[in-house]
């Protein structure tokens, strides 16, 4: 039988595996998934876009095979069964669950409303899972799926953030763990992405194409009409509140993921939104969103101040200032320390500043990993996954309050972690969590 896992276990151990010292429990030959000729046999939720390239980089590791495939836009799924044209393609991904019970594993690529439905169904049937990034939609599904991750202990998880184990993010993790710029007094972090839309929906429905079911693509959302000009499918769900999480959920898991593994932050005590809120459905843009954290072994002061920034916000200039005229990129972090500052672009290899004290800086060396290949090797019982849902999920429910900030602006929210709510503003509570439409409930979720 499990062993129960209380919240304040759940918040324990999330700042243990954030530190890289507590991970998931490691597999046996008897709970894995791996079928007796140690082929990996994997289904996709979703086929092109993101999705096509997760299918590549898992479909190179030789010890997987692509069995089935899930798209509710049948043209989408003739562009994979004409590379993989043994694949058994479906249109409902709860009917591919349903007949496909050999298959070991699943990637979740499809818009993020979608993913803890699919995710949670998933690990359900004992299936490892490599689900993209943001995790979940909202931030009480997260908690849902990263706790019931935990407690089976029968999958192998991990997010796509796949910079998580490049050389670049590793390595600035581990200049800012030994020091090199002595304790970090605050981050700032930012996308130049436009992930929003100030307009009004259009007041129409447009005819929905014979390739696509739209009423499966909604999903747990609530019914409404199809709208055509990539309104929603394929290019812009992003900017919809029902179905994407703006540029936060695009870019905050992935730029975040390196201000968390450095600094081994645990979840925020107040998140504060400077910036517009959305409409009644579209998130907005030009974001200014400033956290609270706990301190930490690696941070100056009790608490740290970590600040997000999108479209065309930008730290303030003195701030900028600290890279001595070089130019900043379009996406990346800067963190402040007590003896210098790291610049980190997204993606690239870190910069120290002042030049001057950096100029004869011995780099740690650090071993590059596949994303990919971590998650298909830690399914066959050979190593672990470094972006399972223990880290993944506490990294989500941070990127995702600002999310639900933006909505009360010049308003400071105090978060609650262990009881998964805000303390001061209670209006803020009903953005944790949506009621899924009938039809669509998913056990542990709805």
């Amino acid at each position: 039988m499990p062993t129960s896992f209380t919240r304040r276990k759940f918040l324990r151990r999330a700042a243990l595996a954030a530190a890289g010292v507590w991970a998931a429990p490691a597999l046996s030959r008897s709970l894995r998934a791996a079928s007796p000729n140690e082929t990996l046999l994997h289904a996709s939720f979703g086929t092109t876009g993101m999705a096509a390239g997760d299918i590549e980089s898992l479909t190179s590791n030789p010890a997987l095979k692509l069995v089935a495939a899930a798209d509710v836009d049948l043209d989408h799924a003739a562009t994979l069964k004409a590379k993989f044209p043994d694949v058994k393609i479906y249109q409902d991904w709860r009917e591919l669950l349903d007949k496909e019970k050999s298959i070991d594993s699943v990637n979740v690529t499809v818009p993020d409303h979608m993913h803890a439905a699919i995710a949670m169904s998933a690990l359900q049937l004992g299936k490892h899972v490599y689900c993209q990034k943001p995790l979940t939609h909202d931030i009480y599904e997260t908690r849902r799926l990263t706790e019931f991750a935990h407690r089976s202990g029968r999958s192998v998880t991990q997010m796509g953030i796949q910079i998580h184990s490049s050389g670049q993010y590793l390595q600035a993790a581990r200049i800012i763990q030994l020091g090199a710029i002595g304790k970090v007094k605050e981050v700032h972090s930012w996308s130049d992405k436009k992930w929003g839309d100030p307009s009004p929906r259009p007041d129409r429905a447009d005819p929905v194409p014979a390739h696509l079911n739209w009423d499966k693509w909604v999903g747990i959302a609530a019914e409404r009409p199809f709208l055509g000009n990539s309104y929603y499918h394929p290019g812009n769900w992003r900017k919809r509140l029902d179905f994407g999480t703006g540029t936060f959920g695009d870019m905050g898991c992935h730029i975040f993921d390196p201000v968390f593994n450095a600094l081994q932050l645990t979840a925020p005590v107040s998140v504060r939104s400077d910036g517009p809120s959305p409409n009644a459905w579209n998130w907005a843009i030009n974001a200014i969103v400033r956290y609270v954290f706990p301190g930490t072994a690696y941070t100056a002061e009790q608490t740290i101040n970590v600040t997000w920034y999108d479209g065309d916000e930008r730290p303030p200039m003195e701030v900028q200032a600290l890279l001595e005229g070089d130019k900043l990129p379009d996406q990346g972090s800067i963190f402040v320390g007590t003896k210098g500052a790291l610049l980190l672009p997204h993606i690239a290899y870190a910069q120290l500043y002042p030049d001057k004290d950096f100029a004869s800086y011995h780099r740690p060396d650090v071993q590059e990993q596949d994303h990919w290949r971590q998650f298909v090797e830690a399914c066959l019982g050979k190593g672990k996954t470094s972006a399972g849902f223990d880290y993944a999920g506490p990294l989500t429910e941070s990127v995702l309050l600002g999310s639900v900030a933006c909505r009360f602006p010049q308003t400071t929210l105090q978060w609650n972690a262990l009881d998964l709510k805000f303390d001061n503003v209670g209006d803020a509570n009903q953005y944790l969590r949506r009621q899924y439409r009938g039809g669509w409930k998913v056990t542990g979720l709805s």
